[in-house]
């Protein structure tokens, strides 16, 4: 135990009523992981997990006496989610594993904090907190967090091996709460159990390196992973193409205030070439809003034909279904530039207040001009709606109209 710390978000009322719901039934309940170590950093709090020694339809029972709605979101692996106040909270069983593939576990309830401490993945991942504040640490997790070292629990060969999916998980909290230099002893368990990563699902993978990519400055640890061969392992499209561009980027979003994009960041590490996209998305099974996203960026090609306002105004409306596909590249042709930065960043202020204009023109005037409808009217209208992008979208129904006369 260590003394109790500041969390003031352990006075939320509907916290509070789930402490109490399971504590009147007889149980222990404590806060664990993400919410403890982001308290002890001074980071954001979002959800809140806790971890109890009651079974999970004895928390069921003690939400349901408590007057508080209980979700079995996981009743099988000991997970339910009770919602209070109209917030939801997950909590867990103490568990310990009983057997592993390198994918799933098999797992047995436990009454004792530590074997489920042991059982997690980081040392700054098993921490429990009490609602008084007071943080249970068995594995020394604390001294882990306040020195922003990224560390399995145990020995790393064991831990990846009960779940090849935690080599990923090291270099995404590397990424968000690491410092310096990678743990040498996860970073050489990782390389050498690489393989593994073979057997994982695509979802799996693909959820990880999108919240790795996420983080306030990725780029050390995805030079770790580019290092020790992982990053090729997972995103084969990098390979030959580098991720140079990774640090200059998370430069330019702090620079010019722009949000972090886990997509531009990975755009900034792949080349822009449909052939690559459709791959990377095929094989991770991205959701169809990633899928498009990548494409038209790849549609797009680069931003070296875009260097002009009149020619990005052109493919901001060609690609009107996905406007970043357009601003993602003159981003990263600002961020890398070195030289008239200032006339890239402009560009891109340019691209985000676009508004597709309205083509002027439409198959009912070509019917009045005595065009039959059909293909061939589709034909003219497509060859005025060239001229028209062509002038800049600065000639008016009466010019275009006079154009389809004169042909």
């Amino acid at each position: 135990m260590t003394a109790p710390i500041s969390a003031p978000w352990l006075n939320d009322p509907a916290l509070i009523a789930v402490f109490d719901a399971l504590e009147q039934a007889g149980g222990q309940v404590r806060v664990n992981g993400g919410a403890v170590r982001n308290t002890l950093l001074g980071e954001p709090v979002s959800d809140i997990d806790l971890s109890t020694d009651l079974h999970p339809p004895d928390v069921m029972a003690a939400l349901e006496a408590a007057g508080l709605k209980g979700v079995p979101t996981g009743i099988d692996h000991g997970t339910v989610t009770a919602v209070s106040s109209g917030i939801g909270f997950e909590i867990t069983t103490l568990r310990e594993d009983v057997e592993t593939d390198g994918r799933r576990a098999v797992v047995r309830y436990a009454q004792d904090w530590t074997s489920d401490a042991l059982r997690r993945d980081l040392t700054m991942n098993a921490l429990y907190l009490d609602r008084d504040g007071t943080v249970f640490d068995p594995l020394n997790g604390i001294e882990d967090v306040r020195a922003k070292r990224v560390r399995f629990v145990g020995e790393a060969e064991a831990r990846i091996r009960e779940d090849y999916l935690r080599i990923l998980r090291f270099f995404r909290f590397f990424a968000w709460y690491g410092h310096g230099r990678p743990d040498s002893e996860g970073l050489k368990a990782s390389t050498r159990c690489k393989d593994g990563l073979d057997d994982l699902s695509a979802e799996r993978v693909w959820a990880e390196l999108s919240k790795l990519l996420a983080a306030p400055d990725p780029s050390r640890a995805l030079l770790w992973m580019r290092t020790t061969g992982i990053l090729t392992k997972i995103l084969p499209e990098s390979e030959k193409w580098g991720i140079d561009a990774i640090h200059s980027l998370v430069a330019s979003e702090t620079a010019f205030d722009w949000a972090p994009d886990p997509l531009l960041r990975l755009e900034a590490i792949i080349p822009p070439r449909a052939t690559h996209v459709s791959a990377l998305t095929a094989r991770l099974k991205t959701a169809k809003i990633v899928r498009d996203r990548l494409t038209a960026w790849a549609d797009v090609g680069g931003a070296a034909h875009l260097g002009s306002p009149a020619k990005i105004r052109a493919a901001l409306y060609r690609h009107g279904k996905h406007p970043a596909s357009v601003i993602d590249h003159l981003k990263l042709a600002a961020s890398k530039a070195d030289e008239a930065q200032e006339d890239w960043i402009a560009l891109v202020t340019m691209a985000e207040a676009f508004v597709p204009p309205v083509l002027p023109i439409s198959g009912k005037d070509l019917i009045a001009l005595g065009i039959a409808p059909g293909e061939a009217l589709g034909k003219v209208l497509k060859r005025a709606e060239e001229a028209w992008i062509a002038s800049d979208f600065t000639l008016d129904r009466d010019a275009l109209l006079a154009q389809v006369r004169d042909a």
